[in-house]
């Protein structure tokens, strides 16, 4: 099955000394996003993409020396399955002792696999996005608020003023939620733009610290808060992306936004 249960995390397994795309370990969104209250044959209410960026690419040239890359991949969000994210690791392991006549064959060849995985096309280049110069918009980290709860997140403690609208760009490097199967921490920042009423900002900080204690994958975070400040604040349109910090070599950056938005320029952040 194709469970998170039934992946390699919290496993104990063997480094992988030859190729293998069988190590790719698909999971279907659609039983996360169900509970998300998004019905399997819908229209998702939401456009967007998961963009990893892979810090230990290695592979061996067409005469046997050995190469090293980094790669930035871009999975969509509307492709049937996420990849889970210790066999990602494994699987590019995997490329290590494996010959590729150029560079170009090797990419064509993660493309495949990858692609076969998610179950729609995935991009891949080589090379990684500019770090983040200074900050722009606005953080919500310094709200005089209290904070007394750290999960699950409560999507009822977000509040917006409806006599006023206004466009503009929030973000939090407080994120922190937990892996599902091993419950291993895992940090990142969030960032959220929007028209609509204005968001009260310690309301954000308080449902961001609800996500402490929550499992989930970083896929599914971004989706529930998506979906929290979509339905509670009603901006007239919404972007929201997490920028996780790495993990194994790889760190995940997805994003969703109303559907014409455009996707926010890829960068990283400087815990990446």
């Amino acid at each position: 099955m194709n469970t998170p249960q039934d992946s390699s995390l919290g496993r104990e397994v063997a480094y992988p000394t030859r190729y293998d795309p069988t190590l790719l370990f698909p999971i279907p969104r659609a039983g996360a996003r169900a509970e998300l209250g998004l019905a399997p044959g819908t229209a998702l209410p939401f456009i967007g993409h998961d963009r990893w960026h892979a810090y230990e690419l290695g592979w061996l040239d067409g005469r046997g020396r050995p190469q090293a890359g980094t790669a930035t991949v871009v999975v969509p969000a509307d492709s049937p399955c996420l990849v889970e994210s210790k066999s990602f690791k494994l699987y590019l392991n995997s490329l290590n002792a494996a010959r590729f006549d150029d560079a170009e064959a090797l990419r064509l060849r993660v493309v495949d696999d990858l692609s076969r995985a998610a179950g729609a096309p995935v991009e891949v280049r080589f090379g990684l996005p500019p770090m983040a110069g200074g900050q722009e918009g606005t953080s919500v980290d310094d709200a005089d608020v209290d904070i007394d709860h750290y999960g699950p997140p409560q999507a009822e403690v977000l509040r917006a003023d409806a006599g006023e609208v206004v466009e503009e760009y929030l973000h939090s490097g407080m994120l922190k939620s937990n892996c599902p199967v091993t419950g291993q921490p895992d940090w990142g920042s969030v960032h959220l733009r929007y028209l609509g009423p204005r968001i009260d900002r310690g309301s954000l900080l308080r449902y961001i610290a609800g996500y402490r204690e929550h499992a989930g994958f970083h896929e599914q975070c971004v989706e529930q808060i998506f979906l929290d400040v979509l339905a509670r604040c009603q901006p007239q349109w919404l972007s929201v992306e997490a920028r996780y910090t790495r993990r194994g070599g790889l760190d995940i950056n997805p994003w969703r936004a109303t559907p014409g938005q455009p996707a926010p320029g890829a960068e990283r952040d400087l815990r990446q």
